[in-house]
C-alpha cells in the first residue's frame, strides 16, 4: 500500500500537485474506497481493483504531461519559425510542411521546389545531362542520329557455288556485266570470292562460244574492281587442279582452258609471268595440254594485242552477210549428205534464232532454182524436222515463206516456172503440216489468161 502511495502522489506532483481531481473520471467511486478503507470492510476483490484503478490513473497522468509538453515546444517552434499567432494552441495546420513528429529543423523540403508536379525553384536552370546506357528508360533510337547498316554473314565456301551460279547463268541472258558487279557486292564473300573466276568458267565450259567470249568479258571487268590478279591467278590454279574433273563433263576442257587462259593474259587479268610460273612444275598432262594451248596463242600474236577472237564473234554480233553465207553453206551441204541431225546441229551453233527466217528464205529460193523434185522434197524434210523440233517457230516460217511470196516476180526472171514450182512445193508443205492453210492460200499464182497474135489487136482470145 505503501508503494501505490508513493506512485500515486507522484503522479498528482506532475499533474501540478493536486492529489485529486473532481472533475475527473472514478471520482466518486475513489471516494467510495477511501471510506471503506476506513471502515476496514475491504474484500481481497475490492483491494485488487483498487490497486488496478491506482496504476490505470497514475499511466493516464503520464501521458497527459508528455502530451502537454511536446505541444509547448511545438508552439514555441511555431513562433520561431513564423507561424500565425492568432491560430489557436494545439490546431493542427494541414497546410503546412513540417514534420508532425516533432522532429527536422521545419524546413520545406528542397527549399520548396520538391514534391509532386513541381518543376522546380523559380530561375533555375537545368544542364544538359548525358543519357545513361545502364538506364532502364533508355533508347537507342532517340539519341541522335542514329545509322543502321545491314550485316551480311559471309558466305561460306559449300554455299557459293549455290549463290554464284544464279548470277552467272543469268548473266549469260543479259550480258550486262555492271549488274552482276552490283549482285556479288551484296553478297559477303570474304576470302572465297576468287572462286567466283571459276565458277564462271565451269559454266561456259558446258555452253556455247559466246557463253565463254562473255565470261572473258566478264573477268577482264572485274579484274581491278573486286578481284585483283593475285585471285585471278588463284583461280586459274584451281582449275588446272580440277581439270580431270572437268574433262568427264567437257572432254575438251584443256584446249579451252588454254584459250581462257591466253585471253586473260593479253587482256591483263593474269600476270604476264603466270606461264613461267607452272613451266616444268605441273604433273597433270591435262594442264600441260592446257598450258601449251595458251603459250602457243600468244605466240601468234605480236606485241602482245587482245585476243579479242579467240572464241569468235557469236550470236548476233555477227554481220547480216556472214550468217547469210554460213546458211547457205549449210543448205548445201545437207542438199549433199542429206544429214538433217548435222544441220540442226549448224543452225544450233549459229546461235540467231531470231534470223531463222533467213534459213527459210534461202531455202525455198534453192527449191526454185534446183531442177528436178529431189530437192523439194529434201528441204521440205529438212523444213518438216526443224518445224517439228521447235527450232523454226511459225513466225520464222511464215515470214520466210512471205519474203519469197514478194520477191517472186523478180525471181521470174531467171526462173520462168518459178510460179509453178513455188505452187507444187507450197502444196507438198502443206500436205505434210509444215505450214498452215492460211499460208498456203496467201501463195501468188501466175495468170491463166492467154493473148492472141499481135495481128489480133491485143484481143484476149476465150
Amino acid at each position: 500500500m505503501a508503494n501505490e502511495a508513493d506512485v500515486w502522489s507522484t503522479a498528482a506532483q506532475a499533474d501540478g500537485g493536486n492529489p485529486v481531481d473532481a472533475n475527473g473520471p472514478y471520482s466518486d467511486d475513489e471516494d467510495g474506497l477511501d471510506e471503506a478503507e476506513v471502515n476496514g470492510n475491504w474484500t481481497p476483490q475490492e483491494k485488487a481493483l483498487h490497486e488496478a484503478r491506482l496504476k490505470a490513473k497514475a499511466k493516464r497522468r503520464l501521458r497527459r504531461s508528455s502530451s502537454r509538453n511536446s505541444a509547448s515546444e511545438s508552439s514555441e517552434s511555431k513562433d520561431l519559425v513564423g507561424g500565425d499567432p492568432h491560430s489557436p494552441k494545439g490546431k493542427v495546420v494541414t497546410n503546412d510542411r513540417k514534420s508532425r513528429m516533432g522532429k527536422g529543423r521545419g524546413l520545406p523540403k528542397k527549399g520548396g521546389a520538391g514534391g509532386k508536379g513541381v518543376w522546380g525553384a523559380a530561375g533555375m536552370v537545368y544542364e544538359d545531362e548525358e543519357p545513361d546506357v545502364k538506364d532502364p528508360n533508355y533508347d537507342e533510337s532517340a539519341q541522335g542520329d542514329t545509322v543502321y547498316e545491314t550485316v551480311m554473314p559471309e558466305v561460306e565456301e559449300r554455299e557459293m557455288e549455290k549463290m554464284v551460279n544464279p548470277i552467272v547463268q543469268e548473266y549469260f541472258e543479259h550480258g550486262d556485266t555492271k549488274e552482276v558487279q552490283m549482285l556479288l557486292k551484296e553478297l559477303n564473300l570474304g576470302p572465297h570470292k576468287y572462286e567466283v573466276s571459276s565458277l564462271a568458267v565451269s559454266l561456259s565450259l558446258e555452253g556455247k562460244a559466246s557463253h565463254r567470249e562473255l565470261t572473258s568479258r566478264l573477268l577482264s571487268d572485274l579484274s581491278g574492281k573486286m578481284l585483283s590478279q593475285g585471285d585471278m591467278a588463284r583461280a586459274f590454279d584451281k582449275m588446272l587442279k580440277d581439270l580431270p574433273d572437268l574433262i568427264l563433263d567437257t572432254p575438251e576442257a584443256p584446249q579451252m582452258l588454254g584459250q581462257f587462259i591466253a585471253r586473260a593474259i593479253a587482256d591483263h587479268v593474269l600476270p604476264m609471268d603466270f606461264l613461267d610460273c607452272h613451266k616444268g612444275k605441273v604433273d597433270c598432262d591435262h594442264a600441260r595440254v592446257a598450258l601449251d594451248r595458251a603459250a602457243v596463242l600468244l605466240s601468234m600474236k605480236r606485241e602482245m594485242v587482245r585476243l579479242d577472237n579467240v572464241w569468235g564473234v557469236g550470236g548476233g554480233l555477227r554481220p547480216v552477210k556472214h550468217l547469210t553465207k554460213e546458211m547457205n553453206l549449210l543448205l548445201k551441204e545437207y542438199l549433199i549428205s542429206g544429214d538433217v541431225a548435222e544441220a540442226e546441229h549448224c543452225l544450233r551453233d549459229l546461235e540467231v534464232p531470231h534470223f531463222h527466217h533467213e534459213l527459210v528464205y534461202e531455202a525455198v529460193v534453192m527449191v526454185l532454182e534446183s531442177n528436178g523434185d529431189t530437192a523439194s522434197h529434201t528441204m521440205m524434210k529438212l523444213l518438216q524436222s526443224l518445224w517439228k523440233t521447235g527450232l523454226i517457230t511459225v513466225d520464222q516460217m511464215n515470214r520466210g515463206f512471205q519474203r519469197v511470196y514478194n520477191e517472186l516476180p523478180e525471181i521470174c526472171l531467171d526462173v520462168p516456172h518459178a510460179h509453178s514450182i513455188m505452187e507444187n512445193f507450197v502444196d507438198l508443205c502443206y500436205q505434210e503440216s509444215v505450214i498452215t492453210k492460211q499460208l498456203r492460200d496467201t501463195c501468188p499464182s501466175r495468170g491463166r489468161k492467154r493473148f492472141v497474135s499481135e495481128g489480133d489487136g491485143g484481143m484476149i482470145k476465150n
